[in-house]
């Protein structure tokens, strides 16, 4: 099996549709905070401050690259298009906040903690491993 046929498999349920799609919608959203400024973000040049702020240097490189990850694999998510390379990129992504950012705040939300972080990741390492299900692209990719 090429290493393209392993990316794209993925199991004939629907089940991922109920991660890829929220997951895909929330990621999409805070990237375009990132990238765009949209739903009241700061935008590349004011995410890229926050981040030099907090040692992750040079700021804007880490916010394009941060941002793009977000929205770009948010997108993925919600078509089902190269699940298993998203979900990745999303996971680490998840990681760096939390372990940068959220870790030293203890678990809980309503301290800035790593809970959101955790379950974002949670559900990207269970794509990454399941893939795409059913009603995905990569699995009309994968017929072929």
């Amino acid at each position: 099996m090429s290493i393209i046929n392993k990316t794209l498999a993925t199991n004939n349920s629907f089940s991922a549709l109920a991660l890829r799609l929220p997951l895909g919608i929330i990621f999409a959203a805070h990237g375009a905070q990132k990238l765009l400024g949209w739903f009241g973000g700061y935008g590349l040049q004011g995410t890229g401050q926050w981040m030099e702020s907090i040692g992750l240097g040079p700021g804007v490189l880490m916010a394009a690259l941060s941002g793009s990850a977000e929205f770009f694999g948010g997108l993925a998510l919600i078509l089902g298009l190269l699940i298993r390379p998203a979900a990745l990129v999303l996971a680490v992504t998840m990681l760096v906040a939390i372990f940068t950012v959220h870790i030293s705040n203890g678990l809980f939300m309503s301290n800035n903690g790593y809970e959101f972080g955790l379950a974002l990741l949670a559900g990207t390492v269970s794509l990454l491993i399941s893939g795409g299900g059913r009603a995905s692209i990569d699995r009309l990719l994968a017929k072929h």
